[in-house]
């Protein structure tokens, strides 16, 4: 049996030629028969992709070999098959959708490798904040960490009031992989704390590396598992299920297409509601085939999963998104 990985990277540095790296990058997955999901941004690059073990420690020593992203630091996890059905390397104007005014390659948090951040924990000083969307912590999060009920980073500021009396705390940021921390902790900076820290490498690095103790619950992640085990010390379920009540920490997305919550359900719920959040959402039209993972790959009308010569026309249509620095 093929031994397969799931990586998860990011990088902020400047990439120029957005559309033939693109191109490029696309080309060497395919090749190499990796899944996943790849954003290519003038910032820099944002991953998560899944193969067999050989094809990702391939892919790994090629993106290396670039020098723009020799210092890049993939996290790998095991995994019994791919965790994407599909393959997207998408050009989009952030590798991480903030919009917050910052620019992390020039501040940002100062960074703690997981064994620094686990000593740092018993510091009476120190604050742990979660950059993470709320259907994220409410399946996972460290022990007393500040949440934010925000949808994405890009509320981050209308939350600022929340933590304006810790300026004078130690504040570490944390995140699933440490992307959303690099602009995050630069803009708790940029609005006057002072003593700002992130974790390197996210919750994903913290468990790999130090056993993932004292984060209660599972994990969410953006591919076919919805969730993955952090804590092999001390783990605890803090979620429940959003039918029945029962504690769970299995994760899917609403059958509805038009819902899509991301909530906690358990198997036999599932199974009675068919994946959907409610009564209405089970009987909606468009609902999807419920196949027992809650896993739904996100359509992307027009998008080809294979790269062809391309015409002029849509060569220059191209040029045109690279020099604008717009999503394909």
């Amino acid at each position: 049996m093929q031994e397969f990985s799931v990586l998860l990277y990011y990088i902020y540095s400047p990439i120029e030629n957005v559309v033939e790296y693109r191109d490029i990058h696309h080309q060497f997955c395919l090749d190499n028969e990796l899944l996943g999901r790849i954003i290519v941004a003038p910032e820099g690059l944002n991953g998560t992709v899944s193969g067999t073990k050989e094809n990702c420690e391939a892919y790994m020593k090629w993106v290396k070999s670039d020098p723009r992203f020799t210092t890049i630091d993939f996290k790998v996890e095991k995994h019994e098959g791919h965790a994407f059905k599909k393959l997207y390397v998408r050009i989009k104007k952030e590798i991480v959708h903030s919009e917050l005014p910052v620019d992390p390659r020039i501040q940002t948090g100062k960074h703690l490798e997981p064994a620094e951040f686990k000593q740092m924990l018993n510091d009476e000083d120190v604050v742990l904040v979660d950059m993470r969307s709320n259907y994220e912590h409410n399946v996972g999060r460290f022990k007393g960490a500040v949440t934010f009920d925000m949808e994405n980073l890009r509320e981050l500021p209308d939350h600022m009031h929340e933590i304006e009396h810790l300026k004078n705390k130690k504040v570490i940021t944390y995140c699933t992989g440490g992307i959303k921390c690099e602009k995050a902790s630069a803009y708790l900076l940029q609005q006057g704390f002072e003593n700002v820290y992130q974790l390197h490498g996210g919750i994903i690095k913290y468990g790999l590396e130090e056993g993932g103790e004292n984060f209660d619950g599972k994990c969410y992640v953006f591919d076919g598992r919805l969730t993955t085990d952090v804590n092999k010390v001390n783990p605890e379920v803090i979620s429940t299920c959003h039918v029945c009540g029962e504690k769970c920490d299995r994760m899917v997305n609403c059958a509805n297409p038009e819902c899509n919550e991301h909530m906690p359900m358990c198997e036999k719920c599932g199974e009675e509601m068919e994946g959907a959040c409610s009564a209405e959402c089970k009987e909606h039209p468009k609902k999807r085939p419920y196949d027992g993972t809650g896993y739904y790959q996100k359509d992307k009308t027009g998008y080809k999963p294979e790269i062809a010569a391309r015409t002029r026309k849509n060569t220059k249509k191209l040029h045109i998104v690279e020099k604008l620095g717009l999503c394909e």
